[in-house]
């Protein structure tokens, strides 16, 4: 069973164990590249199959602030990292469904907000297979190219 919970900065060890294949990391960055980074805005999370660790991500309250196309109401999703041993068993996409129910719960957002790589095919079906839409935008800052901007709606995962 696929969970997410929260992980605090004190926790590193949980979570040093992760890692993506060399070709993945300039996409998503590494476990002590996340930590190293002095990000208050940004929380830390765990992707868990069966209570273990197999995965990480963070979610940046700040997103808004370090781009355009993000609205004040959004946050944005950053650094989501599958260990390279778990890849390929449905996790990720198992995760990002996951993802709208935990967010909504955990943050006042409408909406959760991401840019994955156009030559990151996986990832992005990944996402969409999750519940992310891809309107058509394009953001063209990125160091590694142009990326797709997509879209997880948090309000249809509240609780009235």
């Amino acid at each position: 069973m696929i969970a997410l919970a929260p992980l605090g900065r004190d926790q590193r060890a949980r979570v040093d164990h992760i890692a993506v294949a060399p070709e993945q990391e300039p996409f998503c960055g590494s476990i002590a590249h996340h930590f190293a980074l002095d990000e208050p805005e940004c929380d830390f999370h765990i992707i868990l199959r069966d209570a273990r660790v197999v995965g990480f991500f963070k979610v940046d309250r700040a997103f808004a602030e370090r781009y355009d196309f993000v609205a004040p109401d959004e946050i944005g999703l950053r650094g989501v990292m599958i260990d390279r041993a778990e890849q390929g068993r449905g996790t990720g996409k198992a995760a990002m469904r996951a993802l709208g129910p935990y967010l909504a719960t955990r943050y006042g957002a409408q909406t959760c907000v991401l840019t994955v790589n156009v030559v990151n095919p996986g990832a992005r079906a990944a996402y969409l297979a999750g519940g992310f839409r891809d309107d058509g935008a394009l953001y063209h800052g990125g160091q590694l190219g142009p990326q797709h901007i997509l879209r997880l709606d948090l309000r249809q995962n509240t609780v009235a």
